[in-house]
C-alpha cells in the first residue's frame, strides 16, 4: 500500500475548468494523485478531512510591496508572507520599489532573495525595476530570475525609484523585448495628474473628492494608449497593473484585438470600495489610481465577468499609521492599501455570493492565469505533477474581519469591520501546512 506525506479527503476540488468531489495525495511537496468521486487508496503521515470544504489552488498574488530590505518598519517579508498565507495565497511577486535599495540591479536582487529565503513562509518571486539609469542592468536581472520588470510612468513616491520618461521607457522596452521578458506599468499621466493636483490645491480644494478628481480615469487612458504605442513599436510584452475602470480595460482589449501582447490586472479594492469609503475611512483607503464611484465598481465587475481582465492582484502597499493620517488635505498621506490578506474573501463575498461569479473563474483570475502568464509551469491548478500549493475554504462560514486577525506589521486595512462570507481554513505551501484555523503554523 502506498504511503503519502499528506492526503486531503472528501473535499470539493475547484480548478479553472471544473468542480469535482474527491481526494488529493501529496508526496515530497508535489500533488501525485487526484481522485474524483472515489477514495485514494493508501495511507499518509497526515490526513485532512475536507468534508464540507472547497479545495482551491493557492492564490498567486503578483503585486505586493513587502519593502524589505530597508523599509521593514512598513511591512517586511515575514509579516507580509504570513498575511498572504492567512488569506489563502501561496506565492507572491514582490515589487522592486519601496525596498532600500530597490531591485534595480543584481546585487540588490540578491539582497532581497536572501531575506525572502530566510523569512517568507510562502513562495517568493521578484520583479525587477526599470528606471532611467538601469537599462544596462536589465539583462543581468533577467538572467538572475526576475519574473518581469516594473516601471512607473508617473512619480512612484519613492525617492530612489525614478519614474521613466518617454525616451528611457522606449529604450527599456526594446531591451526587455530582446530578453523575451515583459514590462508591468503603472500607467497614469504625470502631466494630467500634476496639473490638476496643483490647480486643486491652489484653490484650497483638498477633500477626498478633490484628490480623486485630480487623478481621473482619462489620466490612466492617456498613459495606457501611449505605452501601447511603444509596445507596438518595440514588440515588448506589456502588463498593465491596477486598472481602476472598465474604460481603461476597453483600451487594452482594443489593443489585444490588434495583436498587441498585453494583459491587465485589477485589484480587490477597485471591486469593493468607492470614493465614499475614502471619505469615511480616510488615508487607509487612499491609493493611486484612486478609488472610483459605485457605477465604476459595477462596470469593473461586468468586465471581470466578461473575461476582459486577466488577473486579480492585491497591490498590497502598506505603511505605518503615522503615514496614513489625513486631517483635511487628502493630497497628504501615503497612498497605498493594505489588502493582501483579503483578496479571496472579497472575490468570494462580492464576486461569488453577490454577483454569481463562478468559483472556477475566481480560481482562473487568482491562480491559474497568473501561473500561465508568468511561466510558473508547476503552479496554478490542482493536478498530478503540480506543486502542492493548496487552500481549503469554508464557503458557508461568515466572519467579521477584526484588526487583531490581520497578520500585517501594521494592523489597519479598509476591510476591517466588513462581514465576509467564505473563510480560509487551511493553507498548504509545497505540501506543508503553514496556516490553519486562524493561526500560522510555527516551525
Amino acid at each position: 500500500m502506498t504511503t503519502f506525506d499528506l492526503i486531503i479527503r472528501n473535499g470539493k476540488i475547484v480548478t479553472a475548468d471544473s468542480i469535482v468531489s474527491g481526494d488529493i495525495a501529496v508526496k515530497e511537496g508535489k500533488i501525485v494523485e487526484v481522485s474524483a468521486d472515489k477514495a485514494i487508496e493508501g495511507t499518509a503521515v497526515k490526513e485532512i478531512n475536507a468534508e464540507g470544504l472547497h479545495i482551491l489552488p493557492g492564490l498567486i498574488d503578483l503585486h505586493v510591496h513587502f519593502n524589505e530590505p530597508g523599509r521593514t518598519e512598513w511591512e517586511g517579508l515575514e509579516t507580509g508572507s504570513r498575511s498572504l498565507a492567512a488569506g489563502g495565497a501561496t506565492s507572491f511577486f514582490d515589487m522592486p520599489l519601496n525596498s532600500t535599495p530597490p531591485t534595480i540591479n543584481k546585487a540588490n536582487l540578491d539582497l532581497k532573495k536572501e531575506r525572502a529565503e530566510e523569512k517568507s513562509i510562502v513562495n517568493p518571486y521578484y520583479w525587477g525595476g526599470l528606471v532611467p539609469e538601469n537599462i544596462a542592468d536589465l539583462k543581468d536581472l533577467h538572467e538572475n530570475g526576475v519574473i518581469g520588470f516594473k516601471a512607473f510612468m508617473s512619480p512612484s513616491g519613492i525617492a530612489d525609484f525614478n519614474n521613466v520618461d518617454d525616451e528611457s521607457i522606449f529604450k527599456g522596452m526594446k531591451e526587455i523585448a530582446s530578453l523575451g521578458s515583459l514590462l508591468a506599468v503603472h500607467a497614469e499621466s504625470t502631466v494630467i495628474c500634476d496639473q490638476l493636483a496643483a490647480e486643486k490645491q491652489e484653490q484650497g480644494k483638498t477633500t477626498a473628492r478633490d484628490f480623486v478628481e485630480s487623478r481621473p480615469i482619462i489620466s490612466e487612458i492617456e498613459a495606457v494608449r501611449r505605452i501601447i504605442s511603444y509596445a507596438e513599436a518595440t514588440g515588448c510584452k506589456l502588463h498593465i497593473v491596477h486598472a481602476s475602470s472598465r474604460k481603461v480595460v476597453a483600451v487594452i482589449n482594443d489593443a489585444k484585438q490588434r495583436g498587441v501582447d498585453i494583459t491587465v490586472e485589477t485589484c480587490p479594492h477597485y471591486l469593493s470600495l468607492t470614493v465614499k469609503d475614502l471619505e469615511e475611512k480616510g488615508a487607509i483607503a487612499k491609493c493611486a489610481p484612486p478609488l472610483r464611484d459605485e457605477d465604476e465598481v459595477e462596470d469593473l465587475w461586468a468586465s471581470v465577468a466578461a473575461g476582459e481582465i486577466n488577473v486579480i492582484a492585491s497591490d498590497h502597499s502598506p505603511a505605518p499609521a503615522s503615514m496614513k493620517t489625513i486631517t483635511d488635505n487628502y493630497f497628504e498621506g501615503w497612498g497605498g492599501i493594505s489588502g493582501a490578506q483579503s483578496t479571496l474573501n472579497i472575490m468570494l463575498t462580492e464576486g461569488y455570493f453577490k454577483r454569481n461569479l463562478p468559483l472556477e473563474k475566481i480560481v482562473a483570475l487568482t491562480s491559474t492565469n497568473p501561473a500561465e502568464l508568468f511561466g510558473l509551469e508547476t503552479k496554478g491548478t490542482i493536478a498530478a505533477g503540480f506543486d502542492a500549493d493548496i487552500t481549503l475554504v469554508d464557503l458557508n462560514e461568515e466572519f467579521v474581519l477584526k484588526a487583531e486577525d490581520l497578520k500585517y506589521r501594521h494592523k489597519h486595512s479598509p476591510y476591517v469591520g466588513k462581514t465576509f462570507k467564505g473563510n480560509v481554513k487551511t493553507t498548504i505551501v509545497n505540501g506543508e501546512v503553514v496556516f490553519t484555523n486562524g493561526e500560522i503554523v510555527e516551525k
